[in-house]
């Protein structure tokens, strides 16, 4: 019977398929779709290692470890992209990302777990603090634009200056929200984590698995690595055919950066987060779609803004004020439909319908920049 681990190794095979395309020359398309779904089960190798080596380490550095891995695939993406020159591209990635996550992820999660128990419950403080967290993201990444909007003949560099200090401002508020939820506050989600533990005790059959004497960290640690090269050689593929690729399939950048690339780097994520709900744990679920949306928006954009300095390439922080529509729409549903601590199927399809609606008007949306 096929589930998602078989799933994510039959996928293995097209990391030889892309590498033989790249080699054979053929064409951008293939190797663009050949690549795409090769990086889906490293992704989720880099995920399975993350967690093996984070039991070994234990709560804080585990938990740090896993903040910090925690979307690497979207971040090796971003970097490599951004060194091609594509900065609309990597753009749409950072809003895309947060908008998959917020509506496709928890719509999926909250629908399927939905059709199957007719209320799931998770803690509701920590999905307000979680909101209040998106509120001032969504506040950092509309002020530059507001700022160029706003005013005449602003310069790059200016801009760049801007996107840097309030890059380094949200880098400070995501270190924050680590020391309060793995030291000062951790009580507050170690009771969701106690309940996924017990039932996972119950279901169990070889408990001993997941103790950290039976764990070969160095061996997890190669695979963390092994995985980690691939995926950035798999994501140099991708970039260097997504030019050409996306012309011959008739789509534009932005809608290559908002829906394809984000689903491409957290495939394996969204996964883990549907089938956990599936399981009746929708605290790890919505923790897991919520958390990676405040991830990339407190530490991924953020990192990449200040890589375009090292890398010489003028990222900052003035998004396509479409993209900034989609992503405080996305925010403001996420929020209203997760602070009750609640979900059913219909509230579900409410999310998914809205990220439905929002793909078919980044598809149309008549976008007049390049690529770059």
């Amino acid at each position: 019977m096929l589930n998602t681990k078989n799933i994510l190794s039959i996928l293995l095979i097209f990391i030889p398929i892309s590498i033989a395309g790249h080699f054979l020359g053929w064409s951008s398309s293939a190797i663009f779709i050949t690549s795409a779904l090769a990086i889906i089960p490293l992704a989720a190798w880099m995920g399975t290692a993350t967690e093996e080596i984070a039991v070994v380490l234990g709560p804080n550095l585990g938990g740090l470890l896993n903040a910090t891995f925690g979307n690497a695939t979207e971040l090796i993406i971003g970097i490599i992209a951004l060194n091609a020159g594509l900065i609309g591209v990597v753009k749409a990635s950072i809003t895309g990302s947060i908008i998959s996550n917020l509506l496709l992820v928890m719509g999926f999660s909250m629908f399927l777990g939905g059709l199957r128990f007719k209320e799931q419950e998770f803690q509701s403080v920590v999905a307000r603090l979680n909101a209040s967290a998106m509120n001032l993201a969504v506040i950092a990444i509309l002020v530059p634009t507001a700022v160029d909007a706003t005013s005449i003949g602003i310069s790059e560099s200016v801009m760049q200056k801007l996107s840097a200090a309030v890059a380094i401002v949200l880098i400070l508020v995501y270190v924050m929200t680590l020391l309060f939820s793995m030291k000062t506050h951790s009580y507050l989600y170690d009771a969701g984590l106690a309940e996924t533990e017990g039932e996972d005790s119950e279901t169990d059959s070889n408990p001993e698995e997941h103790n950290p004497e039976k764990i070969n960290i160095k061996l997890w640690i190669g695979v963390l690595l092994a995985a980690t090269l691939a995926v950035a050689f798999e994501s140099e593929l991708l970039v260097d055919s997504l030019e050409e690729a996306t012309e011959a399939l008739g789509l534009t950048a932005l809608f290559t950066g908002v829906i394809l690339v984000p689903i491409i780097g957290n495939a394996a994520e969204h996964a883990t987060a549907v089938t956990v709900a599936m399981k009746n744990k929708m605290d790890l679920s919505v923790s897991v779609a919520v958390g990676s949306s405040m991830q990339i928006a407190l530490f991924v954009a953020p990192v990449l803004v200040l890589a375009g300095y090292l890398l010489g390439q003028p990222m900052d922080l003035n998004f396509n004020p479409f993209e900034l529509v989609a992503v405080v729409v996305a925010v403001l549903l996420a929020n209203s439909v997760s602070s009750d601590g609640r979900s059913d199927w219909l509230e579900g399809a409410l999310l998914l319908a809205t990220y439905t609606v929002l793909g078919l008007a980044f598809y149309f949306h008549p976008i007049i920049e390049g690529l770059g």
